[in-house]
């Protein structure tokens, strides 16, 4: 039973005397605040409402919160359901926090020991349920709590008839005091205000798991802090698998958006500074070498030039002793002399010509380093590119990296790709272009999402965003979905391109950033798990690759 102060005056004081405090605590964490991922856990939070009456007529008795888990099962406390399982006539109303009516509920697990009840929907309700916190909190953590407190019906003038009515749920926000284990069951302490009719109610992180469920609050008479008790994930996890409820527990620490965009960009600025840092040491390198080599053509030239001109000036000397024994030779009447003498002259003429005319220009210093860098340059082999870029279509196995993504309620399983370069998926599902972008936009109708799928075939890297919306705002994605046909494979890059511009309306319409991004990164599947592709079912499908 939650106890709390009339004395609202006090208590206000005393929560504005901490206020200081608080701010000392937590103005960092205070940043990384989700609000979005509060309010779409909110989506499965109803008002559960004990109700009295004879025959048709029924009015509420009492009420509390409870929370989806799984399905149509709802957690609450047991001193909720406590009166409708001791007193005969009495029975159950489950309240959704928007939209639709009441639904009956039937409680099937109660247990006092920790305050906790399970119960049902007799109709399906279609909510989303709540992902539960795999690690403890740690002190000093902000969370919220979500319920549907009596005061704030009563501040509001609402009538016995309007509880029966959807209405969102009301969020508070405070700070985890610590685990303080009673004497009978395991709590978590905090100062997230809570009143009556929150019983039951999640007590959140940011990330929008559930930490606990709240329960009680304690007596605060006077200027004395307000602090409030939760039944922890240590009681509630038991309690669940005692009774075959398939919750989803998310054990990852909670993230912002806002945080991996920041470690996306500081990862790309450092990928820039080691691209330019490695450009830089090619460029210097490249430069060492056609200094290099532009010095060894110069030496060269010069030593060829000098090398002719040595030949030409053997050459002239020989011409020149071959001439005076021609002069010689002909004075002394000697014809067979003169003319072999006369040959020789000619000869070594020719020869120095020759010699003098084939020296290398100094033009050529830069034809010589040209040849010589393009000598030195290997050429590369077919096999280490093929092993270095594998073709980037075909069925493929996709794990989750988690250092790079957000995940607060989606499972995160492996995922078989089969993908074509037309954007085409499993041969049945097609994907726009836009814009180099190759993207899927999925609203289906039986749950509260709008996934947005990209592939990247150049770094095999597949992504999911996840748009966690309300009532209001799924229904106009659908509507906005219904005006357009997504072509079927192989339909040509028109109609690709087409449907890229198409699902820019939604996207247009979307929050700017997503409660979950899941990051991929892909490789070509083993052959035993190649035929998985082609089975449509949800454990080969997890992240809806298929068509809505």
């Amino acid at each position: 039973m939650l106890i709390r102060s009339t004395r609202f005056i006090v208590s206000l004081l005393a929560l504005l005397a901490l206020a200081p405090l608080v701010g000392v605590l937590a103005p960092s964490r205070i940043a990384h605040a989700e609000p979005a991922d509060i309010e779409a856990a909110a989506r499965g939070v109803v008002r559960v409402v004990i109700l009295g009456g004879v025959g048709s007529f029924k009015m509420p008795v009492s009420h509390g919160t409870g929370f989806v888990v799984d399905g149509d099962k709802i957690v609450t406390n047991a001193h909720v359901v406590a009166d409708q399982v001791l007193v005969p006539g009495l029975s159950i109303g489950i309240v959704p926090p928007q939209g639709g009516e009441v639904v009956p509920g039937r409680v099937i697990a109660v247990s006092p020991g920790n305050d906790l009840a399970l119960i049902e929907a007799t109709r399906p309700m279609n909510l989303p349920a709540l992902a539960i916190a795999g690690g403890p909190p740690s002190d000093g953590a902000i969370v919220s709590a979500v319920g549907y407190p009596m005061n704030v019906d009563r501040a509001q003038g609402l009538s016995i008839g309007d509880v029966l009515r959807p209405q969102p749920p009301v969020k508070s926000r405070g700070f985890i005091s610590g685990e303080r284990p009673s004497r009978e069951f395991d709590s978590i302490l905090h100062t997230a205000p809570i009143a009556r009719g929150n019983s039951g109610g999640p007590l959140l992180d940011n990330c929008g798991r559930v930490l606990g469920v709240n329960s009680f609050g304690a007596d605060s008479d006077g200027p004395d802090g307000e602090f409030y008790f939760a039944v922890s994930t240590r009681e509630l996890l038991p309690f669940l698998r005692a009774n075959k409820v398939s919750a989803r527990v998310i054990a990852l620490p909670c993230r912002s958006i806002a945080e991996l965009d920041a470690a996306e960009r500081a990862d790309a600025a450092r990928e820039t500074a080691r691209t330019m840092a490695i450009a830089q040491r090619q460029e210097a390198a490249a430069a060492a070498r056609k200094e290099k080599a532009l010095r060894e053509a110069q030496l060269s030239v010069l030593e060829d030039r000098d090398t002719g001109m040595a030949v030409a000036g053997l050459l002239l000397a020989v011409a020149v002793v071959a001439g005076m024994v021609t002069w010689q030779a002909r004075h002394a009447g000697d014809a067979r002399k003169s003319a072999i003498a006369g040959g020789a002259t000619a000869l070594a003429l020719i020869g120095l010509l020759a010699a003098w005319i084939s020296r290398p220009g100094f033009n050529e210093i830069d034809e010589r380093a040209i040849s010589t860098l393009a000598a030195a340059t290997p050429t590369p082999s077919a096999s280490p590119t093929v092993a270095a870029n594998p073709p980037q279509e075909g069925q493929m196995i996709c794990s989750i990296d988690l250092a790079r993504s957000r995940v607060t309620s989606a499972k995160t399983d492996d995922i078989v790709l089969d993908w074509r370069k037309d954007g085409c998926v499993a041969g049945r599902t097609q994907y726009g272009l836009d814009k180099g972008d190759w993207a899927r936009v999925f609203v289906p109708n039986d749950e509260e999402v709008v996934s947005v799928n990209h592939y990247d075939a150049a770094r095999r890297e597949y992504r999911i965003e996840r748009f966690l919306l309300g009532r209001t705002a799924m229904s106009a994605a659908r509507e906005e979905r219904a005006t357009y046909t997504a072509p079927s494979c192989g339909a040509g890059e028109d109609a690709v391109r087409e449907l890229g511009a198409e699902q820019t309306a939604i996207l247009s319409a979307l929050p700017s950033r997503p409660n979950e991004r899941l990051v991929y990164r892909c490789s070509p599947a083993p052959a035993a798990m190649q035929d998985m592709a082609d089975k449509p079912d949800s454990q080969n499908d997890p992240a809806g690759l298929n068509d809505e």
